[in-house]
């Protein structure tokens, strides 16, 4: 947005302090997002960059209500209550406030955050499953690593952040779905140095999600959008627009999913998931992770899948270069991650993959997947006491 004219002056403000919303200087001739915004004579037209006519007319303005906090705690409320979700944010921890909440319009934090306006944050996840944290353990250590790889020296030590992600969970009776967790370099100031940021931040939501975990192939494209470099890359940062325009890219192709070719031209990973694939030799191929994302749930999936091997389902595991089109000449092609855990890929760009349906190695793997996060290990599976 920008003022086409002259803004208002010192004056025009201070005269306006002096009048009530009921004065003659106010008019309610409009409203705006339904929050009864009203209308102040003034030469100002407000227009963005692509639109041609202005929003208001020359001789208005809006003015915007100043709120108390009580208000605006009103107002967040109101406008949670209208959404529409597919999830449900059960509780929020903030180490800014030193504490849980279980009311979405507390769930929020602060804009000189670093974390929000200049990406200075870490996040990592972890899997709901019957009253159990996932591989806590595991994420844990790698959002600790991506933590020291953003010079991020976090709030408290790792057992003290286990115990809080833990009450977490336990305050929102969450028994399925993920817990997200962020460590940001704090809030302090909008300058680009952290130095003025007095205390790095840890926030938590857990997220219920009663969806069932959906075996149904999907189709993928190779992405357009340049793949960030391993030293990003590897590091779980908040920095998401390049995975987030490649998954963008990927619907509006009607595809699930794009993946991305590293700088060699060996697949790499899809925006927020790793690929792997049966070879027609029946070996499973995992794409080397010194370049992407070590994901938690796909080194849990070749641990498990020395099952396979074992019964003569796959001849070997193998961790290593594929090329596009190595990848699609396998007979089974499955992206991994804790959110799709094994979802079957049917087609890459225009071409099928295998006999076009969900192989059977695959829907082992997400049977196997599926099983250990009911019935792991203690090493896996951490119980939330309720």
């Amino acid at each position: 947005m920008a003022f086409l004219s002259a803004p208002p002056s010192t004056a025009y403000f201070s005269n306006l302090a002096n009048h009530s919303l009921d004065s003659p200087l106010f008019s309610p001739r409009f409203s705006v997002l339904g929050l009864g915004f009203r209308g102040v004579s003034h030469g100002v037209v407000v227009r963005s960059s692509n639109q041609a006519e202005a929003l208001v007319d020359s001789t208005q303005i809006s003015d915007v209500p100043l709120l108390s906090s009580l208000e605006a705690i009103e107002r967040l409320k109101a406008y949670q209550d209208k959404q529409k979700r597919k999830q449900e944010y059960l509780a929020m921890y903030s180490s800014i406030f030193g504490g849980i909440t279980t009311d979405k319009a507390a769930m929020v934090i602060p804009m000189d955050d670093h974390m929000v306006h200049r990406g200075h944050g870490v996040f990592d996840t972890a899997a709901i499953m019957d009253g159990y944290l996932y591989e806590l353990d595991q994420h844990l250590d790698r959002f600790l690593r991506s933590a020291s790889m953003a010079k991020i020296d976090p709030p408290f030590d790792r057992e003290s952040m286990s115990r809080i992600l833990i009450q977490t969970v336990s305050a929102s009776q969450c028994r399925k779905g993920s817990l997200r967790y962020w460590l940001s370099a704090g809030p302090g100031d909008f300058q680009l140095s952290p130095s003025g940021c007095q205390q790095s931040a840890l926030y938590a939501i857990v997220i219920q999600d009663l969806s069932p975990f959906d075996p149904k192939g999907i189709r993928v494209v190779t992405s357009s959008v340049p793949i960030k470099p391993p030293q990003f890359a590897t590091m779980k940062s908040v920095n998401y627009l390049p995975n987030v325009l490649s998954k963008m890219e990927a619907e509006e192709n009607g595809s699930y999913a794009a993946i991305w070719l590293d700088e060699d031209g060996f697949i790499a990973e899809g925006p927020n998931m790793n690929v792997a694939f049966v070879t027609k030799e029946k070996e499973l191929v995992m794409p080397h992770f010194d370049k992407i994302l070590g994901g938690c749930t796909a080194k849990r999936v070749l641990a498990l899948a020395e099952g396979l091997v074992k019964e003569g389902k796959l001849l070997g595991i193998r961790v290593g270069n594929l090329s596009m089109e190595e990848g699609k000449k396998a007979d089974e092609m499955m992206l991994i991650g804790s959110g799709v855990l094994v979802r079957p890929v049917l087609q890459w760009d225009e071409h099928v993959i295998g006999d076009g349906k969900e192989g059977p190695v695959c829907l082992a793997l997400l049977n196997l997947i599926l099983d250990d996060m009911r019935s792991g290990p203690p090493t896996v599976r951490v119980p939330v006491p309720y």
